[in-house]
């Protein structure tokens, strides 16, 4: 891989992913997905979101590729358009756990 490729790479990973990823409550929205494809409605009451809020920030999702949207009668139900995004998501968990106590961990230590 090139060094413009990868830069190009960073740039669209950091416009679609990262940007996706922003907010918390894409994030809330991206669990509740992971546990089972959703409309709105269900996603807002699930949450305790305003349905409007909730139907914005589905399409900040929907529009960077993270969740998949398809009509089923009246409804639009929404899914994760591919679920590793909940592991990448996991490790992040992980990770930011992990600093948080070693930080706790020098500030005991300090004292």
């Amino acid at each position: 891989m090139t060094k413009d490729n990868f830069r190009e790479e960073i740039a669209h990973l950091h416009a679609n992913i990262c940007g996706g990823l922003a907010d918390p409550i894409r994030i809330l929205i991206l669990y509740a997905l992971a546990n089972s494809p959703s409309n709105v409605g269900e996603l807002a009451e699930s949450l305790s979101l305003p349905q409007p809020t909730t139907s914005r920030h589905l399409k900040q999702l929907r529009e960077r590729g993270l969740v998949i949207a398809k009509r089923d009668g009246l409804f639009v139900n929404y899914r994760l358009a591919d679920a590793r995004i909940i592991e990448a998501l996991d490790l992040l968990r992980t990770i930011l756990s992990d600093s948080l106590a070693y930080r706790a961990n020098l500030i005991e230590n300090k004292a």
